[in-house]
């Protein structure tokens, strides 16, 4: 298989050699949200609650913890702090 093709793993997501499904961008302290990237779809900025809810919307049985389909820049599963009530 060569970087260009596709492969079908057994949750019916498919995935290229070239790269994760999901890639979360470096922690910052300026924002309760960190920047995920999906593959095909483009940047978004989530909270941890919605994190994974997103991932299974966008690639159905794809396991969030899984490093091959999920890169983390730094920090994994680690969120600003944020109390309610702050912008």
């Amino acid at each position: 298989m060569n970087a260009n093709d596709t492969a079908n793993d057994a949750s019916g997501a498919t995935s290229d050699a070239s790269g994760p499904l999901v890639e979360v961008a470096e922690f910052r302290t300026d924002s309760r949200y960190r920047l995920v990237h999906f593959k095909g779809t483009g940047w978004k900025p989530l909270s941890p609650e919605e994190f994974e809810p997103e991932i299974q919307h966008l690639f159905p049985g794809v396991d969030p913890h899984d490093p091959e389909k999920v890169r983390w820049a730094d920090r994994p599963w680690e969120w600003p702090a944020w109390h309610p009530g702050e912008a």
